[in-house]
């Protein structure tokens, strides 16, 4: 499954990479990709739901604004 994250809060590289970790933390998830400009992440995984997702990164300081699956 693929999902889209925006994400509020992120500024630098250090954001960015902080996301990522507490993302890429939850099992089942198969890879992360968080662009800074776009304050998107692109998370492929297995039967892991917007919710965790949003839980995990939230739990970094950041906020989940919009999600897409597709």
């Amino acid at each position: 499954m693929r999902t889209i994250l925006t994400i509020e809060g992120m500024m630098c590289e250090h954001c960015a990479k902080r996301v990522n970790k507490a993302i890429y933390s939850i099992i089942g998830v198969e890879s992360v990709e968080v662009d800074l400009a776009s304050k998107k992440a692109v998370v492929i995984s297995e039967d892991v739901s917007i919710d965790e997702m949003k839980e995990a990164v939230s739990e970094v300081g950041y906020k989940v604004v919009e999600s897409e699956e597709g």
